[in-house]
């Protein structure tokens, strides 16, 4: 690739959602929709995608991917979890997505997390990943440019570098897939408090 750098930067992963940037009120649907478009619309693919919609955040409360809103309205917490189920679903399946937000979802209804420090550390680490990918995807462009040797067709070149981000791509879900397995069930755990 010949310009890595405006590669890079046309991909705008650094966007994400502040605590800062959600309102101290609760939010109808409409506002979160329109939240999120402001926020993320330069990480969409084409003018055509949408960032969220009404029918997403609806499967996302059907799926119980966060606790229930109450009238109509989505409390901060709402919109941290849904932030982070947008993150998620770029990798994850919904069922994962499901396992792996359950134990937060357990843990804001009983209290017993500050939902804030845990989205603020995700952020934090998204930042550091943000740092590294910017190195890795720059040395994978190198490998890739040298591994094509004498081809030199820049079609040919593309399209290798395509493959192996989508082969990086691959082991990282399925070691967050393993991860996933790890996590104890819902189920289980609603199970012996009933017992």
């Amino acid at each position: 690739m010949k310009n890595i750098n405006e590669f890079i930067n046309e991909l705008s992963l650094e966007s994400n959602l502040q605590i800062d940037d959600i309102p101290g009120i609760d939010l109808y649907m409409d506002q979160v929709i329109q939240l999120f478009e402001n926020k993320y619309s330069g990480s969409k693919r084409n003018d055509e995608e949408k960032v969220l919609t009404k029918t997403m955040i609806n499967n996302y409360a059907k799926g119980k991917l966060f606790f229930p809103i109450k009238n109509k309205k989505y409390s901060k917490e709402h919109i941290i979890l849904i932030s982070l189920i947008y993150q998620l679903k770029g990798a994850l399946s919904i069922s994962d997505i499901k396992s792996t937000l359950g134990g937060v979802n357990e843990k804001v209804v009983k209290k017993e997390i500050d939902l804030e420090a845990f989205y603020n550390s995700y952020l934090d680490i998204h930042t550091k990943n943000l740092e590294s990918f910017h190195e890795e995807i720059k040395q994978h462009s190198e490998e890739v440019s040298e591994g094509i040797g004498e081809m030199a067709d820049p079609q040919l070149e593309q399209i290798l570098l395509i493959a192996s981000l989508a082969n990086i791509s691959n082991m990282y879900r399925r070691a967050a897939e393993k991860l996933i397995d790890g996590l104890p069930p819902i189920e289980q755990k609603q199970t012996k408090k009933d017992g």
